[in-house]
Order: C-alpha cells, then sequence, then structure tokens
C-alpha cells in the first residue's frame, strides 16, 4: 500500500467477456472508494489467450513484474478454446499465476444465494445457501498439468499432495471458519476426500485432523467427495466451509456455483502467503462477447473479496466496510428484481452495472 494510502492494483482484464466485466467492477471500486475514503491505483497489463495469439506467450514479463508488484491482483478471465498451445491445452495464465509464480494455495470459492436470485433447490431462498468451497490450487490432480505421459496404450498423470501445502491450507482453512464464526454463521469446516480408495487422501486427512486438534473450537467434519456432491444437491443450507483437493474443488465449486444462479454471480479468490487474485468463477463466453450481454456480479463480488483481503492484510478496516457495502447494494439490486439475461431476464451488462452504482 503507497503512502498515500491508494491500494495499488493489477488489472488483468484478459479475453473474451473479460474486459466486459471488468469495467464495471473498477467503476463500483472507485465509486466505494470515494465513500469510503479509500484510493485505488489501477494498472492494466495484458495476459490471455489474444496476448499469445500476439506474442506467443500468455502473458508478458512486465505482467508478471506488475503483479509481484501491486497490493493485489484482479482477473477478469483468459483463454479462449479456439487458442490453445502446441500440447492442445487452453491458454490459461490464471493457472500459471497459481502454480508457476505466486504459489497461491488456496483457493476460496464462496457460494452465497443472494435474495432474489433463483437457485434450482427447491426450499433455497427460505433456509439460504452461504457457504465456502477452499480449493487446493497447487497441487493435487493438477500438479500433473503439462507432465502426463501418453502412449499408443495408456495414459498417465500423477497425483501430488504434500503436507507442507497441506499444512498451510488447513490452517488457513481453519482460520476462516473462525473468521466466519465471530462474524455469526457456524464456522464449521469440513474435510473433503476419497480417503477410503487412495493412500494419498488418507494422507491429506491425517494432516486435517492435526490442523484440528490446534483448532479445538472449529467443528469438524470428514465426507467423501461422491456423498459430499449428493447432499449438496439436497441440503445445501446445511454446508459452512469445506476444503478439499485441486481436481475435487475444480467440480465442486461448480456444484455450488449453480446452487446460487449459475457461475456469473459466483466470485473466487486464490490466495497465498504474500499474493492474492480475484476472479469471477466463469470463462470466457467467447459467444456472448461484445454483446452486452455478460453479467458482472461474479466480478463486483470478486472486487469485494479482495477488498476483504486487503483489509486483513493491511489493518484497514474501512477496506473491509467497503467490501461489505458492495455485497449489501448487489443483494439490494437483486431483491429489487433485476434479472440478468441468463435467467431469462433482459438486463445486461449496462444494466446491472448501473443499478449496483445507483445501490451505493
Amino acid at each position: 500500500m503507497s503512502a498515500n494510502n491508494a491500494f495499488h492494483i493489477a488489472v488483468l482484464a484478459g479475453d473474451g467477456i473479460g474486459p466486459e466485466v471488468m469495467a464495471p467492477a473498477l467503476e463500483v471500486l472507485r465509486k466505494v472508494g470515494e465513500k469510503s475514503g479509500l484510493g485505488f491505483r489501477f494498472t492494466e497489463a495484458p495476459a490471455g489467450a489474444n496476448h499469445y495469439l500476439a506474442t506467443g506467450k500468455s502473458m508478458p514479463d512486465s505482467t508478471i513484474k506488475l503483479c509481484e508488484e501491486a497490493d493485489a491482483i484482479l482477473l477478469g478471465a483468459c483463454g479462449l478454446p479456439s487458442v490453445r498451445y502446441p500440447d492442445n491445452t487452453e491458454i490459461a495464465p490464471q493457472i500459471e499465476l497459481r502454480f508457476i509464480f505466486f504459489d497461491l494455495y488456496a483457493g476460496v470459492r464462496p457460494a452465497r444465494l443472494i435474495p432474489g436470485v433463483p437457485s434450482p433447490i427447491v426450499g433455497a431462498d427460505q433456509r439460504g445457501i452461504d457457504l465456502v468451497v477452499i480449493r487446493e490450487s497447487t497441487e493435487g490432480l493438477f500438479a500433473s498439468m503439462g507432465k502426463g505421459v501418453v502412449t499408443h496404450e495408456d495414459a498417465r498423470e500423477t497425483m501430488v499432495i504434500t503436507r507442507k501445502t497441506s499444512e498451510r491450507l488447513f490452517e488457513f482453512s481453519f482460520r476462516l471458519a473462525e473468521r466466519r464464526k465471530a462474524r455469526g454463521k457456524p464456522g464449521s469446516l469440513a474435510c473433503v476426500d476419497k480417503a477410503n480408495v487412495f493412500k494419498a487422501f488418507a494422507f491429506f486427512r491425517r494432516i486435517f485432523d492435526e490442523a484440528a486438534k490446534r483448532h479445538p473450537d472449529v467443528k469438524t467434519d470428514h465426507l467423501y467427495v461422491d456423498a459430499c456432491s449428493a447432499m449438496l444437491v439436497k441440503r445445501p443450507w446445511d454446508f459452512d466451509v469445506m476444503v478439499m483437493e485441486n481436481m475435487f474443488g475444480d467440480i465442486v465449486s461448480d456444484i455450488t456455483a449453480s446452487l446460487i444462479g449459475g457461475l456469473g454471480m459466483a466470485p473466487s479468490a486464490d490466495i497465498g502467503d504474500k499474493y492474492a487474485v480475484f476472479q469471477p468463477c466463469h470463462g470466457t463466453a467467447p459467444d456472448i462477447m461484445g454483446q452486452g450481454k455478460a453479467n458482472p456480479t461474479g466480478m463486483i463480488l470478486s472486487a469485494a473479496m479482495m477488498l476483504d483481503w486487503l483489509a486483513d492484510k493491511h489493518g484497514v478496516e474501512s477496506a473491509a466496510e467497503a467490501g461489505a457495502i458492495i455485497e449489501r447494494a448487489v443483494d439490494q439490486v437483486y431483491a429489487g428484481g433485476i434479472k440478468p439475461m441468463e435467467f431469462g431476464g433482459g438486463s445486461g451488462t449496462a444494466d446491472i452495472t448501473k443499478a449496483v452504482l445507483g445501490a451505493l
């Protein structure tokens, strides 16, 4: 944080609808900054499939340097299905930021059902959904990315779970559960795995249980991922915080996003010991690019998550309150009846942005 109390934010808008949802989030941050006495300095930088097409790299060294120097990183959406590396995988600088550059081991995927937003789960509008999936984001099955072996007869990938990363992940998860409990939420934590089949997950669970002894005030549980998935689509209101391996988290967080209106409503963060990236859960959606249909809510709520993280990191309480103000504004807009196009409504990017700014 600079001497004039302005947060320096690296802005990587990316591809497809990434720039279209990023612009509203920056408008919202400027507006809430004026209300809360916070300053922001936004520096935009290239990353993604379009940059790869132009240069042969997913992002330049200058983007990585900017991310190192900034207080936080805002990411729109990166990658296009038609643009791929020689091994046929998509251009994904967001994954490179997690794995290669910044060791962002804690993927935080909140799922909160906002008033007025439809859920496919009967009774969710009365009971509410307010949970967090914490996805380990640097190893697990994804540690094999680019390293798999394929022959004519078979293909092999290797899952990696380490004690060092698991211990940091669980400490982060328990602290989050404790903070949620202090805010009046259940503050419970479930370890989701497949420890009945795989030795690696039994190892994962054992480290979780060791961490649980250091946090006796947090109620804990163990769930197999298949049973957890079944329970989520029956009684999602029974869940609070869940922690799991990378691939399981990738899948389960999409399930939970679908319970609260879809990926367009879902924010996320990838957090390490020093750096953090904030982005919506959705992709680049090239089929609606440039049409004004993109829902910026997930990006706006990701910006609110960023403020909460900055408050905790720098001890600036007004940043946490600013994040809460954004969330309340979004709640007000949806409770008032705004309906994005993915819900069958007529509200596009501009309409939603204008409504949230008005609520602020």
